[in-house]
């Protein structure tokens, strides 16, 4: 018999699993390995990110975080200190645990002060670098050159990355970006060797360097897992954990995840202690709504991939719920795609993998425990969103391969959606300029967002429009009049403008609302003092150091109280609290120093006085106080120059200018011979009234006093006439009289002779 022959045609391979016989994944055609197409994908996502992330060089910082993360924070603006790096690791130092993002912030301003442009040229560096990373990270797990380098393209440039990379605060995404993309390839060299230790303990480094940077990278050992099942293909029943039928995952890859879900766990500790202030309760915010929040912003940021239109900074949480066919709706949209990729999962594993990638990413920020008022953030798209495209971007591959034209018709289509998501990137960057265009915008494509109200109010008081920020305020609280920020920042305004009693009411209203506001028991204090009410200052001080017990400004103002009140001794134990905390506050030294002049304890306080103008050499009060000083000392010519270094700085300082004037009056009329100088007291008389602008009616009465010490009674008598002149036009009788005798005196060519320091 002949055997019997096969079939002609082509062979259909299958995977035997059980009874079933499976199809394996589709195979895509081997894409180009030309030397040049790898480097050149890089420079060209390197270029189409700057090009559209460029531009934010020029901008400044924002007023909303930027303030509390670098530029008001004292610990980053001081650059790279031992300090500044100790306070970095301690949770509760910000509302978030990133210790390597915030020495980064420090590092910035060690290179660039709080120059803007640098900071946000870290940023887009950091992210152009994520970029290429994505795409070599994909590349070398799955083979696939275009595919990868199109969902690079995508998270490189779509209109959502621009919160996260032209925010200045938000260096966490693109630093934690980094690392996160960093992770991935040393996880694709351990798993080429599962057995080598160094391999893991790098992917355990990088871990740790990611979730100090972000802590929402805790989601990241699942993403592990879904490599492993595509497209490291790494399952197999072999000592599987069965959860659901023919679907297993080995045990030895759950193993290996363990110490990485430790670091997790562990770094969750400082997170939610640092946290704990933005953690918003059920009573803020019921479980229900949170839940129906999170399920249509899942949809929306799905939503927003393709269509991203009126994006915001701050989307309000809806106070009212959402309405009912919204989240029905959002909930049949998650369930249907859920288990669409879920049958899909042998034939085009890739749809399981970036379905789960997003939802799982999305899970510690999508508001099931809310951090903040924020109903959803574009940002927090930075890394899940990487899911989605990834799946789109294969799925597109997988059915365009019977297409003619193939390559034609899929670059035509690439290049289209580049250039719209990269011209829309930019337009959505434009709004970051300023904080006042920021918060304009967001007020154009949101409704009932006091925070945007409040914050655009901000922008408009530091640009000198008090009145419309005022309107800004009271905007914010007409939608929600128990937030307590416009309140304060309306008693801040007022207290500026001296109308105490308005700032009073204000303040107190804060405390209503907010009693553990600090800054908000210290401004009251503040309207107390500059009412003359001390015992009420203090008392609100006090409180306010009960809460923050390591301001500086708090035991200041304690301090001035106190001393105000005659409580000198106290004063000094609270002026040295102060510059325990913040050495480098010469104001401080200068009250410091007058409280212990009070007490008579000079040596001391011209030395507090040193130490403050070593610090600003541009006090002029300081240099009044230390004058003074040296004056109860008996030095009347170091005195001397520290009331002209006063002057230098601040020509109409009139007590500088009166105490000038004294000590020349000393020179030319004191009975004293060894003290009386008439040359010195001409010399020092002219140029005090140089300094002063020949306005002030004591210096014009010593330097006639000086010309008649020295004879020159002519310019005596001049000098005395302009004297008793501005005197006049101050309508200063007892100055008149002085003048007037002093005056017959010279007329009658006789020299003054007086005893002490003053007319």
């Amino acid at each position: 018999m002949n055997p019997k022959q096969k079939k002609k045609g082509r062979l259909k391979n299958v995977v035997v699993e059980g009874s079933k016989e499976i199809e394996p994944p589709p195979t895509f055609p081997v894409e180009s390995n030309r030397p040049w197409v790898i480097p050149g994908i890089c420079v060209f996502l390197a270029v189409i990110t700057l090009a559209v992330f460029g531009q934010t060089i020029g901008y400044g910082f924002v007023n909303f975080d930027d303030d509390t993360y670098v530029y008001e924070n004292p610990s980053v603006a001081a650059g790279l200190t031992l300090k500044g790096i100790a306070s970095a690791f301690k949770p509760g130092e910000t509302d978030n645990w990133v210790p390597l993002t915030t020495l980064s912030h420090m590092l910035d301003c060690q290179l660039y002060g709080l120059n803007a442009g640098g900071h946000h040229l870290t940023n887009v560096l950091l992210h152009t670098t994520s970029v290429i990373l994505l795409f070599l990270v994909l590349r070398l797990m799955t083979g696939a050159v275009w595919r990868s380098a199109f969902v690079a393209v995508v998270f490189a440039v779509h209109p959502l990355r621009v919160e996260s990379v032209t925010w200045v605060s938000e260096r966490k995404d693109a630093l934690s970006g980094m690392f996160f993309m960093l992770t991935l390839w040393a996880y694709v060299r351990y798993v080429r060797k599962p057995s080598s230790l160094p391999h893991y303990l790098i992917v355990l480094l990088l871990f740790a360097l990611g979730l100090m940077s972000k802590p929402m990278l805790v989601t990241l050992p699942f993403v592990w897992l879904l490599l492993d099942y595509w497209p490291l293909n790494r399952f197999s029943n072999a000592g599987s954990v069965h959860w659901l039928k023919n679907f297993s995952i080995p045990a030895r890859l759950i193993i290996e995840k363990v110490p990485l879900l430790i670091l997790s766990i562990a770094s969750c500790i400082p997170t939610i202690f640092a946290e704990k202030i933005g953690i918003r309760t059920t009573k803020n915010f019921p479980l229900p709504l949170r839940i129906e929040n999170a399920l249509v912003s899942y949809v929306t940021h799905i939503e927003r991939m393709f269509y991203p239109a009126k994006l915001a900074i701050l989307y309000p949480y809806p106070s009212t719920g959402l309405p009912f066919w919204k989240v029905i709706g959002a909930f049949m949209v998650l369930v249907i795609i859920s288990f669409g990729v879920f049958l899909w999962r042998r034939k085009r594993p890739y749809l399981l993998v970036g379905w789960l990638w997003y939802l799982g990413m999305l899970v510690p920020v999508i508001g099931f425990i809310q951090v903040g008022s924020q109903a959803m953030a574009d940002r927090h798209t930075y890394l899940p969103q990487i899911g989605l495209s990834l799946m789109l971007v294969w799925l597109v591959a997988e059915w365009s391969i019977p297409w003619q034209n193939r390559r034609l018709i899929l670059g035509g289509l690439a290049s289209i959606v580049i250039i719209v998501m990269a011209i829309s990137a930019r337009l959505q960057n434009s709004y970051w300029k300023s904080s006042e265009i920021l918060w304009v915008h967001t007020l154009d494509v949101t409704t009932n967002n006091p925070i945007a109200h409040l914050n655009l109010g901000v922008a408009l008081y530091q640009k000198g429009d008090v009145d419309k920020a005022m309107s800004e305020y009271q905007k914010a609280l007409a939608i929600d009049p128990v937030y307590a920020a416009p309140y304060y920042n309306l008693g801040f305004d007022y207290l500026q403008q001296k109308q105490v009693d308005k700032a009073i009411f204000e303040f107190q209203q804060t405390l209503a609302l907010a009693p553990d506001s600090a800054e908000a028991h210290n401004d009251l204090g503040n309207c107390f003092f500059q009412k003359g009410q001390m015992d009420d200052a203090i008392v609100e001080f006090q409180k306010a150091l009960a809460i923050d017990s390591e301001n500086s400004d708090i035991y200041c103002n304690l301090g001035n109280a106190l001393a105000q009140k005659g409580q000198v001794d106290e004063a000094i134990l609270d002026y040295q609290k102060a510059l325990a905390i913040d050495p480098s506050d010469a104001d401080l030294y200068c009250n410091l120093g007058n409280a212990l002049a009070k007490k008579g304890q000079l040596d001391e306080a011209i030395l507090d006085y040193q130490k403050g103008l070593a610090i600003n050499s541009t006090n002029s009060q300081a240099y009044f106080n230390y004058g003074n000083a040296l004056i109860q000392k008996g030095q009347m010519d170091e005195a001397t120059i520290q009331f002209q270094m006063a002057l230098v700085i601040q020509p109409g300082f009139v007590e500088a200018q009166n105490n000038l004037a004294r000590i020349a009056w000393a020179l030319a009329t004191s009975p004293d011979p060894s003290i009386r100088n008439g040359t010195k007291a001409i010399e020092l008389a002219r140029q005090t009234d140089r300094l002063a602008g020949g306005g002030n009616p004591m210096i014009a009465g010593s330097l006639a006093a000086a010309y008649a010490e020295m004879g020159k009674f002519t310019e005596a008598i001049t000098n005395a006439q302009r004297a008793l002149q501005l005197a006049s036009s101050q309508s200063n009788a007892a100055m008149i009289s002085v003048f007037q005798a002093q005056l017959k005196s010279y007329q009658a060519d006789s020299a003054l002779r007086t005893s002490g320091t003053t007319h």
